[in-house]
């Protein structure tokens, strides 16, 4: 394997109140308000596979598909969203209702190995006949997950070996060989969990399946998935969603350098990529990874770190695509932009790649759960009438488990090593044991992040060691200062966004850094026809909004913010537990003197405002109400 390790984030105890908070929440309110959920809307009891099949919970869509087809999947990831709260503290309660699910799987796993609850369930006879739309992979990617998961912390095995024997009917149905299908998923996953799979056991096997499924996809003519479309009975051209770009299946991954169709598809395909990337050297995966990476982030992200503007494809559309109002930005796609980008600066341990990771988790992600862990959003848009409103749940309720997995397992995203290197690439109070230099070594940081930006780190070798400490510097940053033990560091001399302090370490040396956090305006690309003659306005990692109870009666949407005005940070104690608004002298269009007019000859008049917002991540969480990010600058 080449490039950086990330730490196992039970290495990591998150010790500052905006990590603390969030981490309480998921584990005390939203793990066991989504088993509750589980219950409720059978998906639970699909995996007793009673018969005769009850009726159809989900509707049959245009499309031709439930999302009952992948209820598997949703299992799998709260069985991993549990192991990780389970590795923070052990709780019977849990452990029991894993040990429940775990016991219906070894029931209902068919005698050669195979397990689906749909097929096996509903349609027995249709087995990998429809890998295109039907998600049997994708769900025994997620069951897979969930299975080391809870492997590693409980120790118990029983999940973890059902598992490896799907896997290993899976090796023999597809691959390469003589009397195999030659297919692959149209939704990708397993492939991320085979990896997981193969470092956990070690076994060549597992990587090579990988390996497999992402050589063979794309790989044309003919295209698998109108090969088994023609097997089946159904004519290829008539596939709802016309073209194999939706599962980035259109050519040979290699090949791609647009990012295109379902964006949570394309993160974690590209997710992958980078995996094996490492794990093999591959040059050529690597390099793809870097040209879509720059394709998604230069003309296919919003400001939010959200993808994907279209409801119809939940995906990618064309250059520089991204309305506000109808922004789709599918929670599962920033939280997989994390994976991805978590991977990337492990290849090469530059900060562009942890930009966009601190972006996407601090607002794209974030913003899908609820203060109160029970409540989320599937969509996330960056602009708002006041129709939208949190969900309890959702018919696909993906954006629930991966929202909280990610949460729960967050201190992995903080830290990377190798032999000879620790690198600190998120900034927030949290205690770390990890290996450099060939000691134990403990990392203390202390700060308020990210309402602040002063950040003291003690470094606690058990015995002194000679290694490197990596300490980024985010590219939103200027005027940053540094000091160790008290002497000034010269931060001019960063290498791709780290500062690379090599020494002897003895127990508490300390690095203090000072990244000044103003609030300040972000424009949009000129292509961006969206955001033309609007302005967005972030501080330090947190992009922040306008949202209609902090500005009165005033709808938001009549609001300008001159450019000349000043945007000063304002601590607000009373909000959520404590956060720092942004609040600016604006102007605000009247309407006093229209006289039910729809047209006029002059323009609104404009009054005088103020103009209060509050981190992305935070808005709907009060009720309905308007919503800007982009507002009207003038």
């Amino acid at each position: 394997m080449t490039g950086l390790q990330p730490v196992d984030f039970t290495k990591v105890s998150m010790e500052g109140a905006f990590w603390r908070e969030r981490l309480d929440t998921v584990l005390n309110a939203t793990i066991p308000s989504q088993h509750v959920r589980l219950v409720e809307y059978g998906i639970l009891d699909s995996l007793k596979l009673p018969q005769p099949p009850p009726p159809l919970r989900i509707p049959i869509r245009n499309h031709g598909m439930t999302t009952q087809v992948f209820w598997d999947s949703d299992i799998g990831k709260w069985i991993e969203a549990a192991s990780y709260a389970l590795r923070h503290r052990r709780d019977a309660t849990i452990e029991a209702q894993i040990d429940a699910i775990v016991a219906d799987l070894e029931k209902a796993q068919a005698p050669d190995g195979y397990l689906n609850c749909w097929y096996l369930g509903r349609e027995p006879d249709k087995r990998w006949t429809n890998l295109r739309d039907r998600h049997e992979l994708y769900c025994a990617g997620h069951m897979l997950e969930g299975a080391i998961a809870y492997y590693q912390a409980t120790g118990r095995r029983k999940l973890l070996d059902i598992m490896l024997r799907y896997i290993d009917h899976i090796a023999t149905v597809l691959g390469p060989g003589p009397g195999q299908k030659h297919g692959y998923c149209g939704h990708q996953e397993i492939e991320l969990a085979l990896v997981k799979l193969y470092r956990l056991l070690g076994e060549r096997k597992h990587l090579d399946l990988a390996v497999y499924f992402i050589d063979e996809r794309g790989r044309q003519p003919p295209h698998y998935f109108d090969v088994e479309a023609v097997a089946r009975g159904d004519d290829p051209k008539k596939y709802w969603f016309k073209s194999h770009e939706y599962s980035q299946s259109h050519k040979p991954v290699r090949e791609q350098d647009k990012a295109v169709g379902h964006a949570v598809r394309a993160m974690y395909m590209y997710t992958a990529m980078a995996d094996l990337a490492a794990e093999l050297g591959d040059a050529a995966l690597k390099r793809a990874c870097q040209v879509l990476w720059e394709d998604v982030t230069s003309k296919r992200m919003y400001v939010t770190g959200g993808l994907g503007p279209s409801a119809s494809n939940e995906g990618f559309t064309e250059d520089y695509d991204l309305e506000n109002d109808t922004a789709y930005a599918e929670t599962c796609a920033s939280v997989a932009l994390i994976f991805w980008a978590q991977r990337m600066v492990n290849l090469d341990c530059d900060g562009k790649y942890a930009d966009v990771m601190e972006l996407a988790l601090f607002n794209g992600a974030l913003a899908g759960l609820s203060r109160d862990g029970t409540h989320y959003f599937y969509e996330n848009r960056l602009e708002s009438n006041g129709d939208d409103t949190r969900w309890q749940w959702h018919t696909c309720p993906c954006c629930t488990m991966n929202v909280s997995r990610l949460v729960a397992s967050v201190g992995g995203y903080f830290y990377s090593t190798d032999e000879d290197t620790i690198a600190v690439h998120l900034y927030g109070g949290s205690t770390a044991r990890l290996d450099a230099g060939g000691r134990p070594v403990t990392i203390r940081q202390t700060a308020d992040y990210p309402w602040s930006g002063k950040v003291r780190i003690v470094v606690d070798p058990d015995a002194p060691a000679t290694f490197t400490l990596k300490l980024r510097i985010p590219g939103w940053a200027r005027g940053e200062t540094m000091r160790l033990n008290g002497e000034p560091v010269d931060t001019a001399a960063k290498t791709s966004g780290y500062v690379a302090l090599r020494r002897a370490w003895k127990a508490g040396d300390t690095v203090e850094i000072d990244l000044p956090m103003p609030a300040e305006r972000i424009y949009a690309h000129p292509d961006v026809r969206a955001d033309v003659g609007r302005v967005a306005i972030r501080r330090g990692p947190l992009v922040y909004c306008a949202e209609q109870p902090d500005n009165g009666k005033l709808p938001v949407k009549r609001l300008r913010l001159p450019r000349g005005a000043l945007l000063e940070p304002a601590e607000r104690g009373d909000l959520f537990g404590g956060i720092v608004t942004v609040v600016a002298d604006a102007t605000a269009m009247e309407t006093d003197d229209w006289d039910g007019a729809l047209y006029r000859q002059t323009p609104a008049k404009t009054g005088d405002a103020k103009l209060t917002a509050i981190p992305y991540y935070l808005w709907c969480n009060r009720g309905p109400g308007q919503m800007l990010v982009w507002i009207p600058e003038g």
